[in-house]
């Protein structure tokens, strides 16, 4: 199993994507580089949990995909069922039912990581009323996180199997298609309102971003 070293700069890296975020919620006047900070974070994740699987796929020349899962679960899920807990049993006892339903139906896709296809399908837009007085907002970029790395080990694996001295090439090439199929549903959003968010929410359209750091 891969093992990365403490980075202190990753960290100082985390504190500048964190700040304006920070601002961003707190609805600092003409800051909006919030969105800045989320981008960071991916380009942060790609670089930490692809090299672990890379490192392994090096090493071993196999990636033991039910460790990978085991491992991330470890880390996420004690801390997300704490929180989702909490939120259920304030939910309960000081919603009105309308919003108690909207908070368990949140809370059902974070479980099952698709929160960022739900919030999306919801018109859950940032800024406007009814996302500020959702708690798990946020936990759309922990669904699409999860979404690429429950694919990205069987990619890692496949390009190994048949391109072995192409990976590097192959991940800059879906990097780059993710890309500009973000600048071109930006474009239709622009024309189609259907489509509005598209670009923010779904994987296809943020995996460049991930991808950057691996």
């Amino acid at each position: 199993m891969a093992i990365l070293k403490y980075r202190k700069e990753i960290d100082g890296l985390r504190a500048l994507a964190v700040i304006p975020v920070i601002f961003f919620h707190l609805g600092t006047p003409s800051f909006k580089g919030g969105y800045l900070g989320v981008d960071i974070f991916f380009v942060i994740s790609g670089y930490l949990i692809s090299k672990i699987l890379i490192v392994e796929l090096k090493d071993t020349n196999k990636i033991s995909v039910l460790n990978f899962y085991l491992r991330r679960a470890r880390r996420i899920l004690p801390v997300l069922f704490f929180i989702l807990i909490i939120l259920f049993l304030i939910g309960y006892f000081y919603l009105l039912p309308p919003y108690f339903l909207e908070l368990s139906n949140s809370t059902f896709s974070i479980l099952f990581f698709f929160s960022n296809i739900f919030f999306l399908s919801n018109e859950f837009n940032y800024g406007n009323f009814a996302s500020d007085l959702n708690p798990l907002l946020h936990t759309w970029t922990l669904s699409l996180e999860e979404q690429f790395y429950i694919l990205f080990p069987f990619l890692l694996i496949f390009l190994n199997n048949f391109f072995k001295k192409r990976i590097l090439t192959f991940i800059i090439l879906i990097a780059i298609i993710s890309f500009f199929l973000g600048l071109i549903i930006n474009y239709i959003s622009q024309l189609d309102s259907r489509f509005y968010q598209y670009d923010f929410y779904l994987l296809p359209f943020r995996a460049w971003e991930i991808l950057l750091g691996s």
